[in-house]
């Protein structure tokens, strides 16, 4: 037999054993009581059925109220908590934020969003999809007056029914287009005296020209006898040219040498300028370059160039210079298409209208046929408008700036100047 102490040592063993199942067991009931509990509201309290005792003996307790009324009222209260708790969550569950959608639109569900619409004119009746039979694929747009007429309309026979027309009018003058058959077809924006990227700014932006897998935004005055829209098309996409421009007639007023034609070769992507204008071959002006009077730009760069364009920016001068930072790499994404090349013909038709104001009342004297076409004292403009004087002996004339200032000299407007020069 044992000893009582070794009973005693067995039996003081046991208790702390017995304890710890208690504890256990204690924790495991309350769980599941808690579980039982959160799901009983979900069963209907009228299918409940109470032994009798349990029933008489609330009626007992409680005098003039049956036992059935008091669960029932109890069940009701609780059913209605539960209800505004839930209530109030499926509210919250329910409501609609889709923090990917456009701004202001993120309370809207994702499949009832246009945020992206085009150019093209619809019926007041009947099905949209019969409106067109085919979408055009480009846009084209030229900013034009009454005078550029016959120019404009040779423009146009060069580009196919695959590109949509729209026209920017500086003048007013709208219904004396309606001669020529693409007119009726085109789009017709006017608003006086305003420069192209004024338009450009407003009625061009990226989620409206989305549709569209180039933008053209050309000036007026060019000539096009050697220009077909759909080969240049072809070269872009082949060369894989996010921003271009056509190669310009070497004879015509050249500025840059880098939108100088070249004979020998369907496209480049850069150029030798004269020793200490580029800082850098692959930076501009030796390359990653195109002028303002006649820029094609892809989809994806519209959308960040239009981003850049300034709200007060007027004629464009150093725009140019900052459109490599809307690609990359620059170098590789802008270029000049030779074999589809253009005449910029020199026809300051828009800034005739500005003649008025005083400034160029004052400076009637020096030659300056167009806003911001201002000299550095009597006789500095040469007779080619928008030219200076070779300054600097180096060889060639330079562009006239917003600011009067030569392109060759570094702190130029960087994305273009203000109207009238501060002189005035």
């Amino acid at each position: 037999g044992k000893t009582p102490d070794s009973w005693s040592v067995q039996h003081s063993s046991r208790k702390p054993n017995e304890s710890m199942r208690l504890v256990v067991v204690t924790i495991i009931g309350v769980v599941f009581g808690f579980f039982i509990g959160i799901s009983f509201p979900t069963v209907s309290i009228t299918k409940l059925h109470f032994p009798s005792s349990i029933v008489s003996y609330i009626e007992d307790k409680n005098s003039g109220l049956t036992a059935q009324a008091i669960l029932n009222h109890a069940w009701i209260s609780a059913r209605n908590a539960r209800g505004n708790a839930s209530e109030s969550s499926s509210n919250t569950t329910m409501k609609i934020y889709v923090p990917t959608n456009p701004r202001g639109a993120e309370m809207l569900a994702p499949g009832i969003i246009a945020s992206e619409s085009d150019f093209n004119a619809h019926r007041l009746w009947g099905d949209p999809a019969e409106d067109l039979p085919f979408k055009p694929k480009y846009l084209v747009t030229f900013t034009v007056g009454i005078a550029q007429k016959d120019n404009i309309n040779r423009a146009v026979q060069k580009f196919s029914d695959d590109f949509a027309i729209l026209l920017f009018h500086y003048d007013g003058h709208v219904t004396e287009w309606e001669e020529f058959e693409w007119s009726k077809r085109a789009i017709h924006i006017s608003v006086l005296k305003q420069a192209k990227w004024w338009y450009a700014k407003r009625f061009l932006h990226p989620d409206i020209v989305a549709p569209y897998e180039y933008i053209f935004i050309w000036d007026e005055d060019l000539g096009v006898d050697h220009f077909n829209g759909e080969e240049y098309i072809k070269l872009v996409k082949k060369y894989q040219l996010e921003i271009s421009q056509p190669g310009l007639e070497p004879d015509k007023g050249l500025t840059w040498q880098m939108t100088k034609r070249r004979g020998d070769r369907e496209v480049h992507k850069d150029t030798e300028e004269r020793p200490g204008w580029c800082t850098d071959p692959h930076l501009p002006p030796c390359a990653a370059f195109v002028e303002i009077m006649a820029p094609v730009f892809s989809r994806d760069a519209w959308r960040c160039v239009w981003h850049m364009i300034q709200n007060d920016l007027v004629h464009g001068w150093g725009l140019d210079f900052a459109l490599r930072k809307c690609v990359e790499p620059a170098h590789e994404k802008i270029g000049v298409v030779d074999s589809q090349w253009i005449v910029h013909q020199v026809v300051p038709s828009l800034g005739n209208q500005y003649q008025t104001h005083s400034c160029f009342q004052k400076l009637a004297g020096t030659g300056g046929e167009r806003e911001g076409a201002v000299g550095r004292g009597a006789g500095a403009l040469p007779k080619r408008v928008g030219d200076l004087p070779d300054e600097d002996r180096g060889g060639r004339q330079g562009v006239l700036r917003d600011d009067g200032r030569h392109p060759s000299q570094r702190n130029i407007c960087p994305l273009g100047c203000r109207r009238i020069p501060r002189r005035c």
